[in-house]
C-alpha cells in the first residue's frame, strides 16, 4: 500500500517496466498549465510548459516568442493592439 504522500493526486503516477520485466509505479511533479493570451484566452504557441527546474535551463529565447508582448499575447491580439495604439496616437 503506498504511504499517505503517494495517496492524494499531488504528484502523477508513472507506471515504469524495470529491467526485471516488472511494472512499478514512480511519482513525479505534474507540469505546470500552459499560458494563455490575456487577451483571448487561447494557449500561446511557442511558450513551453515544464517545470521550473528545466525552464531555468533553457536560454532565454525559448522560454517566449522574440517579438512585442511575447509570452502574453498572441499573434492576433498583439496586431488588433497595435492598430489600436497605433490609431489613439494620431
Amino acid at each position: 500500500m503506498p504511504s499517505g504522500k503517494h495517496k492524494s493526486r499531488t504528484l502523477r503516477r508513472v507506471f515504469v517496466r524495470t529491467p526485471g520485466a516488472e511494472t512499478k509505479i514512480h511519482y513525479r511533479k505534474r507540469k505546470p498549465s500552459a499560458a494563455h493570451c490575456a487577451g483571448c484566452g487561447v494557449k500561446l504557441p511557442g511558450v513551453p510548459c515544464e517545470l521550473p527546474a528545466k525552464m531555468a535551463n533553457l536560454p532565454k529565447t525559448k522560454k517566449r516568442p522574440e517579438r512585442p508582448y511575447g509570452g502574453m499575447l498572441c499573434s492576433t491580439c498583439l496586431r488588433m493592439f497595435m492598430k489600436d495604439k497605433a490609431r489613439s496616437e494620431e
